[in-house]
């Protein structure tokens, strides 16, 4: 059955992926961005008839209403998204990911459906064993944590809603993040060389971004069996510490030089092992893996650099 979605924020890293993907299975998608990066990542979907942009602001109420009214499913990516982004601009972050989404969600109807993208940051470090599934106690540290937190527990209080707990995502997008933590190390891997760590011991889990929205896309053709419930979106294999993960790099980088010292500090202190089996016993299962999303990440920086104040 093909929908009226309402997408925010589908220029980003994530939409601009499965946006396109929602359009070739023939769904009628809106998007509404502010595009605050300048990007240019929906070009490749405006041949599309049942493709729509909004350039607008979340964050103003009356402007939300005409635009939510006529959509059947909802997908609020628009965020600013991660730890220091949230810390640089708190008011930002506040109004954005939190205050705009409380007010989007009260003003929608009981039977429209929304499927969020939360956060397994959430978790801190897990029990004594560092493992966590939906009914582990949260332990949010950050302002970006503590917000995502907060919208689930009034978004759970709907029907017809579902909660993606999202890993930390990697992989190539048209609308790239550099700063995502695999991305960053294959980067610095392929430019650098070297890198140093701190708090290598750290686990956490991972997840590619094109699985990231084949979990969307699973969500709103299961929706009636799998809503008003909780899931982790992640990549089983890749519950690995910051060394592990210089081990896989280094695979296919192999002068990748790696170093320890103790420079900082996790925001959100993650260092946990997280279970997916609720998710995957859905049916869903991820694609991509961790050395192929490395594979991936290698091939991109070869035609992605950041050399804006350079002249090499």
């Amino acid at each position: 059955m093909k929908s009226k979605i309402l997408v925010t924020g589908g220029a980003g890293y994530i939409g601009s992926i499965l946006v396109p993907e929602l359009l070739k299975i023939g769904h009628e998608v809106t998007v509404i961005d502010n595009f605050m990066f300048g990007q240019a990542s929906l070009n490749h979907c405006c041949g599309y008839d049942n493709f729509k942009i909004v350039n607008g602001d979340i964050r103003h109420e009356d402007f939300m209403k005409d635009h939510v009214q006529d959509a059947q499913i909802i997908i609020p990516l628009a965020a600013y998204v991660g730890a220091p982004l949230c810390n640089k601009d708190k008011v930002g972050a506040q109004t954005v990911n939190h205050d705009a989404i409380i007010s989007m969600i009260e003003i929608l109807r009981d039977d429209q459906k929304i499927l969020m993208p939360t956060t397994n940051s959430a978790y801190g470090s897990g029990d004594k064993n560092n493992y966590c599934d939906e009914n582990s106690p949260l332990n949010p540290i950050s302002k970006y944590a503590i917000d995502k937190v907060a919208i689930e527990k009034v978004l759970m209080q709907r029907k017809n809603s579902i909660s993606f707990r999202l890993a930390t995502v990697f992989g190539m997008s048209p609308k790239m993040r550099i700063d995502l933590l695999v991305n960053d190390f294959v980067y610095r891997a392929v430019y650098d060389r070297f890198i140093v760590l701190f708090e290598g011991h750290f686990k956490r889990n991972y997840i590619h971004v094109t699985d990231v929205v084949r979990a969307f896309i699973h969500g709103i053709e299961n929706f009636d069996s799998m809503r008003g419930e909780i899931f982790n979106v992640g990549l089983s294999e890749a519950n690995v510490s910051k060394a592990e993960l210089c081990t896989w790099i280094k695979k296919h980088i192999p002068d990748f030089v790696v170093m320890e010292a103790p420079l900082g500090v996790d925001p959100d202190q993650r260092n946990y092992i997280v279970s997916n089996e609720k998710l995957e016993s859905t049916g869903w299962k991820p694609k991509i893996g961790l050395d192929a999303g490395i594979v991936e990440l290698v091939k991109g920086f070869k035609m992605l650099k950041n050399t804006k104040y350079g002249n090499v």
